[in-house]
């Protein structure tokens, strides 16, 4: 009889942590959650609608996008003067072609800047929400360099005046979780991938933590935008199904891949398919 005392023991074991698991993912519950509904069924451009001669995160690109009718994605960080500036990176060198980080130079300083050699400078947000002006949704990402939130605040003394419609989504779960004691009415998501499969850098338990959405028990967010290559995994699928998480794709970049993530997403960050 000592087998089936020893297998109870760890059948009992797994439901234990499979409960402790269902925990730490459990989002923000539906009942109070913000108003969804204007971000479902959307394809958002993402960094805009941009292209070989439209730089990403460019006025241009997202002037593009709005003439197409397409949400936006777009990506938000701070300038070396504390203004919020539209840029993807971290460093310049890949799109701006030239060295530093966006954090050592001021938004006039990037503003000058080309980028991909085009006649385009680093737009702030205040400069975007123009351009956009309400006319479609947004899906604005906030960097964070470390563990540095100063974006936060900054960024919604911005939102605050913006009468259009737009959520936030980060890899960060302290931005959530700023976002859940400063801006509970604002709809917020967690974005992850399966860092582990591309060989992502950096700190690996963080990596993994993310990726398995263990610490949406600080962030819960609203909606989980999940990397469209691994709609199996098995985090992503319990918040969707089980915990009813508004489910975002990214980075859908052909049509084939647009059919298949429709089946998995309720909206779709897209790129390189409407040109």
């Amino acid at each position: 009889m000592t087998w089936l005392y020893l297998a109870a023991g760890i059948l009992s074991l797994f439901c234990v942590l499979f409960l402790i698991f269902l925990f730490l993912i459990k989002p923000r519950s539906p009942k109070h959650r913000p108003a969804y509904r204007d971000f479902v069924g959307v394809e958002y451009a993402h960094r805009g609608l941009h292209g070989k001669t439209v730089p990403e995160n460019s006025l241009r690109a997202f002037e593009k996008a709005v003439e197409r009718g397409l949400g936006i994605e777009l990506d938000i960080q701070l300038s070396k003067d504390g203004q919020v500036v539209v840029f993807h990176d971290l460093t310049l060198n890949r799109v701006a072609g030239v060295d530093g980080r966006v954090i050592d130079y001021t938004a006039e300083e990037l503003s000058k800047m080309s980028l991909n050699g085009q006649p385009d400078g680093i737009p702030t947000l205040k400069q975007v929400l123009e351009v956009v002006d309400g006319k479609i949704p947004l899906i604005i990402e906030m960097k964070i360099p470390g563990f540095d939130l100063s974006v936060c605040p900054k960024a919604f003394e911005i939102l605050d005046d913006y009468a259009g419609r737009y959520c936030v989504e980060s890899f960060h779960p302290f931005v959530l979780d700023w976002m859940r004691k400063n801006r509970p009415n604002i709809l917020r998501g967690q974005l992850s991938s399966d860092f582990f499969k591309h060989k992502e850098g950096g700190n690996k338990l963080q990596l993994f933590a993310v990726k398995n959405l263990l610490l949406n028990v600080i962030a819960k967010p609203d909606f989980i935008a999940y990397d469209i290559r691994y709609p199996e995994t098995v985090a992503f699928r319990l918040c969707r199904d089980f915990w009813k998480a508004f489910p975002i794709g990214w980075t859908v970049r052909t049509n084939d891949e647009l059919t298949r993530a429709k089946k998995e997403f309720d909206a779709w960050i897209c790129e390189d398919i409407y040109e």
